[in-house]
């Protein structure tokens, strides 16, 4: 008998620090730079990224100090996940919180790191870093989910 993999065993509260971390995919996603419509509450996201974001990786270049270094910049470990509607739909801790599956290209699932970018979710090809612009509300993006 095959053991199941531990994200489909296990809560997200239940998992070990290195369990957690690994469901990263690192598309960088979260770390873009967001808007929220005060009348409506709807989020926007913009192309518009954290200057500590290693673009070739999408992954933060100072990670265990990010916190610290940007002030809002969240653990999403410490938080409720019903209170993240600005996670991206692919995001494999909302995914898991709403009971879904991992996609076939998160890394987990293709064994392979580079499977994200080679699928496309990523933000490698279009974010840019907050240093660079001027304006972040011209930067708005829309997905297609």
């Amino acid at each position: 008998m095959t053991q199941k993999p531990f994200w489909e065993e296990k809560k997200l509260s239940e998992m070990t620090h290195e369990q957690w971390e690994s469901l990263c995919d690192s598309c960088g996603k979260c770390c873009l730079h967001k808007l929220e419509d005060e009348d409506s509450g709807e989020i926007f996201y913009t192309s518009i990224v954290c200057d500590l974001i290693n673009l070739n990786k999408c992954t933060c270049t100072r990670y265990s100090e990010r916190t610290h270094l940007v002030p809002d910049c969240l653990d999403l470990k410490q938080h409720n996940f019903s209170d993240y509607n600005w996670l991206p739909s692919t995001c494999a801790y909302k995914l898991l919180a709403d009971g879904e599956k991992l996609p076939d290209w998160h890394p987990l699932i293709s064994n392979k790191k580079e499977s994200v970018h080679d699928a496309g979710v990523s933000i490698r090809s279009y974010a840019m870093k907050e240093s660079q612009v001027d304006a972040v509300e011209e930067h708005i993006i829309h997905w297609l989910d």
